[in-house]
């Protein structure tokens, strides 16, 4: 019980700027195992969001809290996933072949490509999230987050991790495996059910079949995954969740 603990509190410490796991040892094997707890976090997150909107709901314009919402969601975070879309969107647009696109992804300033493409992802999932059904907020608001490090799991565990020189995504990448997939999946399937009934499955299954195409891309385009990559999936996933929850409502 005191290792499952310590494993959330390491997940909660790299995907948040809290500081939960100070007195915790930060070893590959304990954060290969706490990405199965990543969706349980985006859970913590998600209830989080929650309790905001219903606070401020009678109190700030729907358009203004929805945006609140999504900044508070960037605070929570510390903006980590929204650096990967840049340097991703740097990298891919930038680089004709795959060494060149690791090269730029490494570069730590940020090109035009980089900041469209961030502040695209912002505004499409500000104005997804402004046109949910209000009776469908507080469920959107929790399977957005737990479906976007869901996915960070499944990219871990099918993709090798490509930069030789190592990095703190490869010790997540290295040391995950299929016990930390299933519990993240379990996780991402029960949250499902109980915030979407059927409609819930149905929504795991499209977000299956985006991970297939997703694993299928990065290893042809480059070779597997990086820190940016497992980031940047984490901010285009919570878009299309939410495009997805739109769409089947």
């Amino acid at each position: 019980m005191r290792q499952h603990w310590d494993d959330f509190r390491t997940a909660g410490a790299f995907l948040t700027i809290f500081p939960v796991a100070n007195d915790v040892e930060m070893t590959p094997q304990r954060l290969g195992r706490s990405m199965g707890l990543f969706p349980a976090i985006g859970l913590v997150i998600g209830l989080g969001l929650v309790v905001v909107n219903w606070l401020l709901d009678s109190l700030i314009p729907r358009a203004v809290l929805d945006c609140l919402l999504v900044l508070i969601m960037i605070a929570i975070t510390g903006a980590l996933h929204l650096d990967g879309v840049a340097d991703l969107i740097d990298g891919l647009a930038g680089g004709k072949d795959r060494e060149g696109a690791l090269r730029i992804m490494k570069d730590s300033r940020v090109g035009a490509m980089g900041v469209v493409g961030l502040v695209m992802v912002l505004l499409l999932k500000y104005l997804c999230l402004f046109h949910v059904p209000l009776e469908m907020k507080s469920a959107a608001l929790i399977f957005m987050p737990t479906a976007g490090r869901w996915m960070q799991v499944c990219l871990a565990c099918y993709c090798p991790y490509v930069r030789s020189e190592g990095g703190t995504g490869g010790a997540f990448v290295d040391n995950v495996d299929q016990p930390e997939f299933l519990r993240a999946t379990a996780t991402l399937l029960i949250a499902s059910l109980v915030l979407f009934w059927l409609k819930g499955i149905f929504l795991v299954f499209l977000l299956g079949l985006a991970t297939t195409v997703l694993i299928r891309y990065f290893e042809v385009r480059l070779g597997g995954v990086t820190g940016d990559v497992l980031g940047a999936v984490t901010e285009i996933v919570e878009v299309l969740t939410l495009l997805l929850i739109l769409a089947v409502y």
